[in-house]
């Protein structure tokens, strides 16, 4: 199974966005600069691993891929939700990042579930 093109740019924009709330954050408290970092690792590796996934060369392999994309979705809601809730950061990207995480997750998930199925 190869990914779609619209999924692989649904994810890459998904890294955009990440990247461009990274630039926005405020760094000048070093608990805000570490969880920043983090999200930007997380939300790039997210594209990074569709990309990879679009290359698997068996299903098996397209689901490893996929796993540590749901992984990497995962974290970058982890490191939202600590930036708003422990850091007190009040951005609207912060929460339409979180539900767009959310929403990769539950695409990728239906996507594992049925190539697992029909292995």
């Amino acid at each position: 199974m190869r990914l779609s093109e619209e999924l692989r740019q649904r994810t890459k924009v998904f890294a955009s966005r990440n990247v461009r709330l990274f630039i926005r954050l405020p760094r000048d408290r070093e608990e805000v600069a570490v969880l920043a970092k983090q999200m930007l690792r997380s939300g790039t590796s997210v594209a990074a691993h569709a990309r990879e996934a679009s290359r698997a060369r068996s299903d098996a392999e397209l689901c490893s891929k996929l796993d540590v994309l749901l992984q990497k979705a995962d974290e970058v809601q982890l490191w939202i939700e600590l930036l708003r809730d422990d850091c007190l950061i009040v951005d609207q990207e912060l929460s339409d990042l979180h539900a767009e995480a959310n929403e990769i997750m539950a695409i990728f998930t239906t996507i594992v579930s049925k190539v697992r199925r029909h292995q």
